[in-house]
């Protein structure tokens, strides 16, 4: 139990210090593209992002407690395929109770993902917005920087969230595998 503990703060902390150093890199070439000044976009690179990665976290955070929240809640759906297979429940009434045949909760939905990057997106909006703000005391530039940057983000966002995704993925099929050998 404390290695799985300790397994898994280190590849939380992995995963957000992966995505302090990605947004460090796409900040400063957005901000340089934007103000064509080094020294404004060395500033913002280096200062935004670390607002982000603390906003970041706890956006992920929230987003792990929804996602173990709708999994709790998959229990009611796994007894109700438990006792489908009894023949208790037939498959009528499975189809009226899910919509369709089969639910799996093992990958999230493109909406869910989509919510995801949506809410990422906004607060990424808001605080690129602000620090732009407070280092070039220029409206029209933080709300460039603020449009241009998140949206460039959120595609590496994306990606990243994906790369972790799968990652933790084949982790888990790898322990998975080794606990029933």
């Amino acid at each position: 139990m404390v290695a799985n503990l300790a397994r898994s703060v280190r590849s939380l902390a992995l995963k957000i210090a992966s995505y302090g150093v990605m947004h460090l890199v796409v900040a400063m070439l957005v901000a340089f593209a934007i103000t064509r000044d080094w020294r404004m976009a060395l500033a913002i690179g280096l200062v935004e992002p670390f607002f982000q990665t603390v906003a970041y976290s706890f956006h992920d955070r929230v987003w792990h407690r929804i996602e173990r929240r709708r999994m709790r809640s998959g229990m009611e759906e796994t007894a109700e395929a438990f006792t489908a297979r009894l023949d208790v429940m037939n498959a009528e009434e499975q189809s009226r109770a899910h919509g369709h045949h089969g639910h799996s909760h093992a990958l999230p939905s493109l909406k869910n993902i989509a919510l995801k990057t949506v809410t990422y997106g906004v607060m990424h909006f808001a605080v690129a917005v602000t620090v732009a703000y407070a280092i070039t005391r220029d409206w029209r530039v933080a709300l460039t920087v603020g449009v241009i940057e998140p949206l460039v983000q959120m595609i590496f966002f994306a990606i990243h969230d994906a790369v972790w995704r799968r990652t933790e993925a084949r982790k888990a099929a790898r322990s998975t595998g080794m606990a029933s050998a």
